[in-house]
């Protein structure tokens, strides 16, 4: 019998406390409207205004059903306007209105705050690092589960 595993040292158990504390510090801090997923989808049509919901999906890691509900939810709050690209009629280009604009706006100084303080918990020697091992975890290939 294989014996229980040590949580402690444990990375995926980690890497959950990790989300629980920094979803606990974005309600209480940034907004208990807009999650932090929603703010990735605002803050990448920031970035990218005019790009369609596959690649949306693509550049928040976020899954396209996820994408779909978020801007469905935007739209209809009159953040995010949606228009038929007129080179391929398939796709739907997205853009930030200005009153989503707005909003991502008033959410970037308080998220900068949460990222710093999540930061603070390390040595500042350590904190680039940090994030470059949770990048690479994060850029990992998901492979299918045993049996598939």
């Amino acid at each position: 019998m294989a014996r229980a595993l040590n949580l402690e040292n444990y990375i995926g158990h980690l890497i959950r406390r990790a989300e629980q504390v920094h979803t606990a510090m974005w309600a209480a801090q940034v907004s208990q409207e807009v999650t932090s997923q929603q703010f990735a989808v605002l803050n990448a049509l920031r970035q990218q205004p005019g790009i369609d919901q596959r690649t949306l999906a693509s550049v928040t890691s976020l899954d396209r059903s996820t994408v779909n509900l978020i801007v469905r939810r935007f739209t209809d709050q009159q953040y995010v306007t949606q228009v038929r690209d007129a080179a391929d009629r398939r796709r739907t280009l997205l853009s930030l209105t200005d009153n989503g604009d707005r909003l991502l706006s008033s959410l970037i100084p308080p998220a900068r705050r949460v990222n710093e303080q999540l930061l603070s918990a390390l040595p500042a020697s350590e904190r680039a690092s940090a994030v470059s091992v949770l990048r690479t975890i994060a850029d990992m290939e998901v492979t299918s589960p045993i049996g598939s």
